[in-house]
């Protein structure tokens, strides 16, 4: 099914930009120069504990669930969303918690989870996240499955977020009844590549400092070496060979690229690998730092919405943002498919 096809099915006009956010940059760094002003809500805040890791022993993950708005229709929650958030980002982002607004609006209660090491989390967990933490992310969905109840479970992924939902429904630990993926690497060698491109190198200088703050402040307190080592890094790709990868057992940042990049076993499953639970894909083809040709590779079963504006994670639109609502729309169809 064409873009055009799903959107028209969905009820939804394509993209267009809102002014003044004209063009991919512009488009992804609208939340950071004039983020939203939204409501204050009393979330509860709830702590997954972790298993053993080659990161260290027990800790937890912080998440906070969100209840749908007073105003939303009905008298329970539709379903539960997890929303997961991007590189450098935490529960707190602009994006996630747009998103999560939007979706308690409609009637759904949402879980914000934090990734190891990342924001009001960092303390409960030593460690770093990677684009593959199945074994993080199984205990956090084994106990949504149980908060959900006898309710749908739903999981909405932001850039790198959902890269990691994505390989661990691949890798057998999570079942949900739909996942929706927006600005999300796919092939992640591909990706570094592209973030550091000479017209992206602003960009690179961002997320580095705050992957720096992640590592110095998370409990695996680097030594004096590595922490030099650290402050000299210029790239994505050396951080990643520097922490991500041997953090997380891979031979090399090649490796770690090539076993954790979703998009071959999207291409040629494995052998009794778990079915992909219904699944959106939305990708601006604009976008500086994600480059479209993972998702241009993607077929049915997954829904692929190709928009040739947007930037990274950005989609701001007159009314709102645009992603937000294709979201909302799929997922309200899920439920709806579901019964």
């Amino acid at each position: 099914m064409s873009s055009q096809a799903l959107l028209e099915r969905l009820g939804l006009q394509p993209f267009r930009p809102r002014p003044p956010w004209w063009g991919p940059d512009l488009q992804t760094l609208r939340d950071t120069l004039r983020p939203d002003v939204l409501p204050q809500r009393e979330s509860t805040p709830i702590e997954f504990p972790l298993g053993p890791s080659s990161q260290g022993e027990g800790g937890s993950l912080l998440s906070w669930l969100d209840p749908p708005a007073p105003e939303a229709p009905g008298g329970r929650p539709r379903a539960l969303v997890l929303l997961l958030h991007g590189l450098g980002g935490s529960s707190q982002a602009e994006g996630v918690r747009r998103l999560g607004w939007c979706l308690n609006r409609a009637g759904f209660a949402v879980l914000r989870l934090n990734m190891r090491g990342a924001g009001e989390g960092r303390a409960l967990a030593s460690g770093t996240y990677a684009a593959r933490c199945s074994s993080d992310l199984a205990p956090a969905l084994g106990r949504a499955r149980e908060l959900a109840a006898d309710g749908p479970l739903l999981a909405v992924g932001l850039s790198l977020g959902g890269t990691v939902l994505l390989n661990a429904v691949l890798d057998g630990v999570a079942q949900l009844e739909g996942l929706a993926l927006v600005s999300s690497p796919l092939d992640l060698a591909h990706c570094s590549a592209t973030i550091s491109s000479p017209r992206n190198r602003l960009y690179e200088r961002w997320l580095l400092e705050r992957l720096r703050q992640q590592t110095l402040n998370d409990g695996l307190r680097p030594d004096e070496e590595l922490v030099e080592r650290l402050r000299r890094l210029n790239s994505i790709r050396g951080f990643d060979a520097l922490i991500t990868a041997p953090r997380w057992g891979y031979a090399s940042v090649d490796a770690y690229y090539r076993q954790a990049s979703p998009l071959p076993r999207l291409l040629q499953p494995e052998p009794g690998h778990p079915p992909l639970p219904p699944t959106l894909v939305v990708q601006a083809l604009d976008d500086p730092w994600v480059p479209a040709a993972g998702a241009q590779a993607l077929g049915p079963p997954m829904e692929v919405v190709l928009s040739p504006g947007g930037g990274h994670n950005g989609f701001h639109a007159p009314g709102g943002c645009w992603s937000d609502q294709l979201v909302l729309r799929w997922l309200g169809e899920r439920l709806s498919a579901a019964g």
